[in-house]
């Protein structure tokens, strides 16, 4: 893996490619405040890895502990942190400088995105695993309903993991290989290709793709 991007969506927009003669549309991911915290190291933690903070917080919504490791590294106070692990032996970025933001992915370049999608709240079967549903003639009275979930006298139980209603949405996504339309340092904004996981206003997480 590689160094990737908190950001927040904000939503979508178009965007006009004369030379083609297209519209992409495009969804807008504010990336502005990311800043490193720590380095990992194999030999202090057993793992490479470069821990990035995003999103102002205010300091009193802080635990002790978390507002004394961000003082430490020196980062005002941050609603998320998240580490970026590297392979063993791969170069780490120099944390010394400020994290490049949205200059870190290139205008063309490939990116996996990581959300939580918008919850669809309690729903039924059909909804919730496209079940067909039973027949919709008139008497049936089973139109929408689950059917037997049953396993007979043996074992007596409803199996683990049966298909049944329950909470739907609210599930950690990663969507692969988005294209970066644009990427606009100056504004600190990124705009990649098509959708992405998650309602206005959802944090993401952008890294180079796995599969490109």
């Amino acid at each position: 893996m590689a160094l990737g991007l908190i950001g927040k969506k904000l939503g979508m927009t178009r965007v006009f490619d004369k030379e083609a003669g297209s519209m992409i549309p495009v969804t807008v991911i504010d990336v502005t405040g990311n800043e490193y915290v720590q380095t990992r190291t194999v030999e202090k933690d057993g793992y490479s890895a470069i821990q990035v903070a995003y999103d102002d917080q205010k300091e009193h919504r802080l635990t002790g502990a978390a507002k004394g490791h961000l003082d430490k590294a020196g980062v005002a106070p941050k609603k998320k942190l998240l580490e970026f692990r590297f392979e063993e032996g791969e170069e780490l970025p120099n944390t010394e400088e400020a994290h490049p933001g949205a200059a870190l992915f290139e205008n063309g370049a490939w990116v996996d995105v990581i959300g939580t999608t918008k919850g669809k709240g309690f729903q039924g079967v059909m909804r919730r695993y496209n079940f067909q549903g039973q027949p919709a003639a008139h008497g049936h009275m089973m139109h929408r309903r689950t059917g037997a979930v049953g396993a007979g006298s043996t074992p007596g139980r409803i199996w683990k993991g049966q298909k049944m209603p329950g909470r739907h949405g609210n599930y950690r996504r990663t969507t692969q290989n988005l294209k970066v339309v644009q990427s606009r340092p100056d504004d600190n904004v990124v705009l990649i290709s098509g959708a992405v996981p998650g309602a206005k206003g959802n944090y993401v997480v952008i890294r180079p793709a796995l599969k490109k």
